[in-house]
């Protein structure tokens, strides 16, 4: 007997807020497959119900990807052809289906994606900064010394950056970023495609004062200005070593740490090595 062939995990894009942004593909997809797979079954029911489609639907999320990736990988083996959807958006983009697509790749399992809207790029291309360059970073870790860390390397980053924010972190998350960052140009998106879709534009400092009067209700994605007109005289040696050891702590040996960090910071390589040497004990 011949060998049984694997079944396809379809990444599906489902809308971010209005319904009618679904793509006629999704739809196609989503009523040939055998299974679902979903963040929220409860979401996804209402989704489908809306558009009369009637497939078996079974859970996969941030607390459950452990047991029920294998589960799902077993069912692909099968040859079981299976939809992820997340409840909004790409499937992968700040979620666990980033854990089940590797292990489509590390199983030799087909991947095919079924492109939708992200919110992400929705407000990047509405926020009238540079859209040529930039850095997605999602959610910002919550343990305060990873996002510190995190935030020192970045206050140097000349490209634009976006990040996703809670309604109930984003009020202290503006002021972490004036913090690090000085005062930047930015473009905050809430609801993006539903009934109160709005966008403001500013400084950090006026979506401080307008946040602070209200309660932010919704999702919002904030895309925040690259830093300008960097001069390596605004750079301390604290700064360059703290951006030159989380390189370090993000794995790289010490000459790709050197490097990275003086292309990021805009300085000598020779002072950074420098400075690795002056702290010889603090370098692993």
């Amino acid at each position: 007997m011949g060998k049984n062939k694997k079944g396809t995990l379809f990444l599906v894009g489902t809308p971010i807020g209005n319904l009618q942004d679904i793509t006629l593909r999704a739809l196609e997809t989503l009523r040939k497959v055998a299974l679902i797979a979903a963040e929220d079954t409860r979401h996804t029911q209402k989704l489908l119900n809306h558009f009369q489609i009637k497939k078996p639907l079974t859970s996969y999320h941030e607390h459950n990807k452990n047991s029920k990736g294998p589960y799902l990988i077993e069912k692909l083996k099968s040859g079981i052809e299976l939809a992820l959807v997340s409840d909004a958006g790409l499937p992968g983009i700040s979620d666990p289906g980033e854990e089940l697509v590797k292990l489509c790749v590390q199983n030799e399992i087909p991947v095919m994606v079924i492109p939708g809207p992200t919110a992400c790029l929705t407000a990047l291309v509405a926020s009238g900064l540079d859209c040529g360059s930039f850095v997605f970073l999602g959610f910002l870790p919550v343990q305060k010394k990873a996002k510190e860390e995190l935030l020192q390397e970045l206050k140097w980053e000349k490209r634009t950056l976006i990040f996703y924010i809670a309604p109930h972190h984003l009020l202290a998350t503006l002021k972490t970023l004036k913090e690090f960052f000085g005062e930047r140009r930015c473009c905050l998106g809430r609801e993006l495609t539903k009934k109160f879709e709005e966008y403001q534009s500013g400084f950090f400092a006026d979506l401080i004062n307008y946040w602070e009067k209200r309660p932010p209700r919704g999702e919002f994605t904030l895309i925040v200005s690259g830093r300008e007109n960097v001069s390596t005289q605004e750079i301390t040696p604290q700064e360059i070593w703290a951006v030159y050891l989380f390189f370090r702590r993000e794995g790289l040996n010490q000459k790709e740490a050197l490097r990275e960090a003086a292309k990021l910071l805009g300085v000598a390589k020779r002072e950074i090595y420098r400075l690795v040497h002056q702290n010889k004990n603090g370098a692993k």
